[in-house]
């Protein structure tokens, strides 16, 4: 086992991290930003160090400054957390050379899966039906127009190495795609590096499914169950629940033996979630996939019982699975809020100081975050307070609990999603499991999400 870890990130995920290490007896070193410096990660663990300026570039996405921090504290790993350089496999390769462990898939796997378009093709070939789309990049308006001649329309342009909602467009006909092309591209070559963009078919009123799975370095793979995490806005999901209203057991059964199978194949280890489309019609089609943990992971874990960070941390370590059988009964239903710093009509970020807090508790609630009373949320990263999970025997349970615990819930000083959720909570139609990923439309005063 690791004997002290390093965690290059921040914020909830930092201290969500810090809190298994403290179970399993593993010292721990906090990196942060000049702008985290009274942060509570900070606070918490037993050293940290500061890596640079508050702007993410010269900080968390900051390889160099990262990897000397744990060269200096003798760190023996080092967990990415989710977002920054989680799913960076060029980071990974550097931590493999450096002598630590990445807490992670191995970088080939990242790279292969981190390519959207290439993970497509090679989902297809281990038997996941994936949705129409194009042969691969397209190059030019050119060729865009005439791959989209034979998918159909409407179509999206999508980032071949995107992720978080960024660099995605919606085509209607031939007469918008060369401006969508040119946007998507621009998006793209700005948020990821690179301006290649691939052709899929839109489905118009989707949900999103996704499986959460573990997988070994002895090649065993089991997975978890599903999370429901259609409630998006901008792409970026607002809710998320488990299990699915529209996923039974033998469908969970059938669909989850398709994904261990096909990672198995590609030798996958860590956790990973196969994220899904499902169109009007129940079918699922392979989206992408996110190869780390998830923010919604405290769902699974609610339902499961499972520390799924505990799990990286041993796997990585080289520890087998001890889950038995490729999957374990879901308990209850769980659903998870994240509340973010933002103006909840027109969610614009709304960064400043908290004044005031309550988090509220009670059987069943549980809250992953990393704000204090006088603590600053900075306008420099994701604007994320907290994340509001609550479990209960069943749904309507897990849905009266979210609501009680939204009510009490004070945060004072900045603007929050508090309400828009509040009003998510109540609305008929999501209490009775009918919604796309479009139902927040009906909650802004334009329409758009």
């Amino acid at each position: 086992m690791f004997r002290k870890i390093l965690i290059a990130n921040r914020g909830e995920i930092a201290l969500r991290v810090i809190c298994t290490c403290k179970e399993l007896g593993i010292r721990t070193v906090a990196v942060y930003s000049e702008a985290d410096r009274y942060s509570l990660h900070v606070r918490f663990a037993d050293e940290a160090i500061c890596i640079g300026p508050p702007r993410s570039s010269d900080s968390y996405l900051n390889v160099a400054s990262i990897i000397s921090a744990a060269e200096i504290t003798g760190a023996d790993a080092i967990h990415p957390g989710y977002g920054f350089l989680s799913e960076n496999a060029s980071f990974a390769e550097v931590c493999e050379t450096s002598k630590l462990a990445f807490i992670g898939p191995r970088p080939e796997v990242i790279r292969l899966m981190g390519d959207k378009d290439k993970a497509r093709k090679k989902m297809s070939e281990l038997g996941i039906p994936v949705l129409p789309g194009s042969d691969g990049p397209v190059q030019s308006e050119a060729q865009a127009l005439e791959a989209a001649e034979q998918i159909g329309y409407p179509l999206m342009v999508k980032a071949a190495a995107g992720g978080g909602g960024r660099g995605i467009r919606i085509s209607e006909s031939a007469n918008d795609l060369p401006r969508s092309l040119q946007t998507a591209q621009n998006e793209a070559a700005a948020a990821f590096g690179t301006p290649e963009v691939y052709l899929e078919k839109y489905v118009a009123k989707p949900r999103h499914i996704e499986f959460q799975i573990l997988g070994d370095a002895q090649g065993r793979v089991v997975h978890l169950g599903e999370r429901e995490c259609t409630i998006q806005r901008r792409h970026q999901k607002l809710v998320e629940e488990s299990p699915s209203t529209q996923i039974d057991s033998a469908m969970r059964r059938r669909v989850g033996l398709q994904v261990t199978e096909a990672l198995q194949e590609i030798g996958y280890t860590n956790a990973g979630t196969v994220e899904f489309l499902m169109d009007e019609h129940g079918q699922l089609y392979f989206l992408e996939m996110n190869t780390r943990i998830q923010v919604e992971h405290p769902v699974t874990e609610m339902v499961t019982g499972l520390d799924l960070v505990k799990y990286q941390i041993q796997i990585a370590a080289g520890q087998r699975l001890d889950i038995s059988g490729e999957t374990i009964d879901l308990q209850g239903h769980a659903i998870e809020c994240r509340i973010v710093a933002e103006n909840p009509d027109t969610f614009e970020p709304c960064a400043g100081k908290v004044t005031g807090l309550h988090v509220p508790g009670g059987p069943g609630v549980r809250v992953d975050k990393a704000v204090y009373t006088e603590s600053v949320i900075p306008p420099y990263y994701d604007s994320l307070i907290a994340k509001v999970i609550a479990h209960g025997q069943n749904r309507d349970e897990a849905i009266r609990r979210m609501a009680r615990t939204l009510d009490m819930f004070i945060v004072d000083g900045v603007a929050t999603s508090i309400p828009v959720h509040r009003r998510i909570m109540a609305d008929p139609d999501f209490r009775g499991g009918k919604f796309d990923t479009h139902f927040l439309e009906r909650f802004t005063p334009n329409g758009r999400p």
